[in-house]
């Protein structure tokens, strides 16, 4: 089975790293993926959580476009109600002229944050509960050429907006990307929700000529099984606390494996443990076509958000070895040489 493999990247921010070096590892993995044969890399968009410092995907997505050559550069993505449409159309236009035919508008509709931080974003707690994703939406689509009421028009004009996708963890987003024909990325790697119910839902009613199904795994791949899971307990002890109202530390594994969960933490790991896939390049690559096989995605994205920025490196090489990716063979006939 044959689909392209992306990098969803939240800058990990580890015990121990600065905010600056945290972002200058995300450039080295994004120059990596880049040689390596990865389609796409993309930056989420978190607000006021410690381990991660990706809160600007547009930043990231013009320092990234500078210091990568071929592969797509995108948001994972920009939080819509958290921001005028206007500013997101001129936003991304200035970046699709800075990258040409390279950058992706991955769109969410969640805040990205808590809903005490949520209220700070938006100005007040009313425009956390009204719903204006839809017309948001509608607004954005339309300043790809068109202006909005009073003549107001993105700019740079002339310029296009990127290829959109609605990302989510349902089903909402599953239907209305198909009903406005635009790409969709279901994310597995945090959802409670299965995910052959949208990524099916969205193949079945894409009303348009070529859906674009991308799915998101938590992916850890080691030399052997045993390091996978050391990696993984930094992962599960962030979590851990995150989902109980903590602030999230990520550990190194030698601090996360002693870490005392208490009960409500080990009821958060037993919950998502499943959905880490983590092993040897072998089973990892197993268990990503198999799920893809599954939700009938055309694209798997992976993200990998562990201590080390060198195990991060080598995790997704593995990957790109196990499937075959150009850059990954280039690599492994220069070594034998």
């Amino acid at each position: 089975m044959s689909f392209p493999l992306s990098v969803l990247d939240l800058v990990p921010l580890p015990q121990g790293v600065s905010a600056g070096n945290a972002i200058r590892n995300s450039l080295e993995l994004a120059r990596l993926a880049d040689r390596l044969g990865y389609r796409r890399v993309w930056y989420a968009e978190h607000h006021n959580m410690a381990t991660i410092a990706s809160t600007t995907p547009e930043i990231m997505i013009a320092l990234a476009g500078e210091a990568t050559t071929k592969i797509r550069v995108g948001s994972g993505g920009i939080m819509l109600p958290n921001h005028s449409s206007l500013k997101v159309a001129e936003s991304f236009k200035m970046l699709e002229a800075l990258h040409p035919n390279r950058v992706d508008l991955g769109i969410g509709r969640a805040p990205g944050t808590d809903p005490v931080t949520a209220i700070a974003l938006r100005g007040s707690r009313q425009a956390v509960v009204e719903d204006n994703f839809p017309t948001q939406m509608a607004d954005l689509l339309h300043l790809n050429e068109g202006a909005l009421p009073g003549n107001v028009s993105a700019i740079p004009a002339g310029v296009p907006l990127p290829n959109i996708f609605l990302l989510g963890s349902s089903d909402y987003s599953a239907h209305m990307s198909a009903a406005l024909g635009l790409g969709f990325g279901f994310a597995a790697h945090f959802s409670d929700f299965p995910p052959e119910g949208p990524m099916l839902a969205y193949r079945r009613e894409f009303m348009g000529d070529k859906p674009h199904a991308i799915l998101t795994v938590s992916a850890i791949t080691a030399d052997t099984d045993e390091e996978a899971e050391r990696l993984l307990s930094s992962v599960l002890v962030s979590f851990a606390r995150l989902r109980t109202g903590q602030k999230p530390m990520l550990l190194p594994p030698e601090e996360a494996l002693v870490y005392p969960f208490n009960l409500r933490e080990q009821s958060v790991v037993d919950a998502i443990r499943d959905r880490q896939i983590v092993g040897t390049p072998e089973k990892v690559k197993a268990t990503i076509e198999e799920l893809a096989h599954r939700t009938k995605a055309d694209e798997v994205m992976v993200t990998t958000m562990i201590h080390s920025h060198a195990a991060r490196m080598r995790s997704y090489e593995l990957l790109a070895g196990a499937f075959g990716l150009a850059g990954a063979q280039q690599r492994e006939l220069a070594g034998a040489l």
